[in-house]
C-alpha cells in the first residue's frame, strides 16, 4: 500500500470537530459503507515527549522507565486513526464508532531516545451482527520508512516494525448477518460466583477527574469521555472511561511478567461507566500453549459483567 506522509501528528482537537461535522448528514455528506481509503497515512521523525510519558504512566498506574509501555505508542498513533477516519473514502462517521478489539504485537522495545516512524492504514471491512467492522493497522519502526511506496521495507528486517496494533472498530448498523427484530434473545449464562473466581489480584476504582486527566495525557477528549451530555447523546448513561486506559491500567496489575516479545490482546466488553470500580483478575499460564497471562476487568458487584478480557502472550 502507499501512504501520503503528513508533515507532522495531525491535532486531535481538530479532528475532533471535523468529526463532530461530519457526523451531520446534512453537512457532512453520507459514507457509502463499501470503500476504504486507497492509501494510508504516515509520519516521520517522531520523538516521545518524556513529561507526557511520565503522566500517562502515572493515570496508568503504570512504571516510567526507558523502554515505552506496550500501550502507550497508541496515543502518539491514534491521530493517525482519526485521520483515516476522516478520510472521505472512509465508510462510517468516525464518530460513535466503537472500539471492540485491540492487538499489540511488539517485537522489541521503543525506547524514549528512538525516533519513530508511524504508519497507519484501514483494511478489512466486513459485516457483524451488530454492524459494520474495520481494522485499523498501526505499524511504528525506528528512524525513516522510505518514500511512502515502501511495501519494499516490509522485506528488510531492519525496517520491519517494531511494533504493531490492529484495532478493531464497530460502526452499530443493521447487517445481513443481525439477527431478525423479534427474534429471541440467547439466553445469558449464569454469572460465576466469588468462589469459582478466587480473589481478585487488585480491585482498582477510576472517577470522572482520572479519565480527564487521561483524556488530556492522551489527547482523546471524544465526548463520550469528558462530557455526561456527550455520553448520553451515544446513549450511555454517563462518562466512561476509555477502552485504552483500561487496557494499560490492566498490564499494570502484571508488569514486571510480560515477555520482552509479546503480544497483547484485548477484548472490549460493557463500558465502564464512572465512578467504577474494577476488580482485576490476573492468571498466570500454566501449561505449555497457554498464554503468559490471562487478565479480566468485572464489576466488583456484578461478577457476570465483564468490562475487558485480555492475553499476553510470548512471541
Amino acid at each position: 500500500m502507499e501512504y501520503t506522509r503528513l508533515p507532522g501528528i495531525p491535532n486531535l482537537l481538530s479532528q475532533y470537530g471535523k468529526a463532530a461535522l461530519g457526523s451531520v448528514p446534512v453537512v457532512g455528506g453520507s459514507r457509502d459503507a463499501t470503500s476504504l481509503p486507497a492509501k494510508g497515512v504516515e509520519v516521520a521523525g517522531v520523538k516521545v515527549d518524556v513529561a507526557n510519558l511520565a503522566a500517562y504512566t502515572g493515570v496508568c498506574g503504570l512504571r516510567l522507565g526507558d523502554a515505552l509501555p506496550l500501550t502507550y505508542p497508541f496515543t502518539l498513533a491514534f491521530p493517525l486513526t482519526m485521520q483515516l477516519m476522516l478520510d472521505p473514502g472512509y465508510p462510517v462517521a468516525a464518530m460513535g464508532s466503537v472500539h471492540l478489539r485491540n492487538v499489540i504485537t511488539s517485537h522489541r522495545a521503543l525506547r524514549v531516545g528512538d525516533e519513530l516512524s508511524i504508519r497507519a492504514r484501514a483494511e478489512n471491512l466486513r459485516e457483524h451482527p451488530a454492524g459494520l467492522l474495520v481494522d485499523i493497522v498501526t505499524e511504528i519502526r525506528t528512524g525513516d520508512v522510505g518514500d511512502g511506496n515502501s511495501d519494499d521495507d516490509d522485506d528488510n528486517p531492519a525496517t520491519q516494525p517494531a511494533w504493531v496494533q490492529r484495532s478493531t472498530m464497530l460502526s452499530k448498523r443493521r447487517t445481513s448477518l443481525s439477527p431478525a427484530k423479534d427474534a429471541p434473545r440467547p439466553e445469558r449464562p449464569a454469572p460465576p460466583t466469588a468462589a469459582e473466581l478466587g480473589d481478585p489480584t487488585v480491585v482498582m476504582s477510576v472517577d470522572e477527574a482520572q479519565i480527564a486527566e487521561y483524556a488530556a495525557v492522551s489527547g482523546d477528549r471524544n465526548p463520550i469521555h469528558v462530557s455526561g451530555v456527550g455520553a448520553k447523546a451515544f446513549g450511555f448513561p454517563g462518562v466512561i472511561a476509555h477502552g485504552m486506559w483500561t487496557a494499560a491500567a490492566l498490564l499494570g496489575t502484571v508488569e514486571g511478567g510480560i515477555p520482552e516479545r509479546a503480544r497483547y490482546t484485548v477484548e472490549f466488553g460493557k463500558p465502564v461507566v464512572l465512578p467504577a470500580k474494577l476488580a482485576v483478575y490476573a492468571r498466570r499460564g500454566v501449561d505449555a500453549g497457554d498464554p503468559a497471562w490471562t487478565i479480566t476487568a468485572r464489576n466488583p458487584a456484578k461478577l457476570g459483567a465483564v468490562h475487558a478480557t485480555a492475553t499476553i502472550e510470548a512471541l
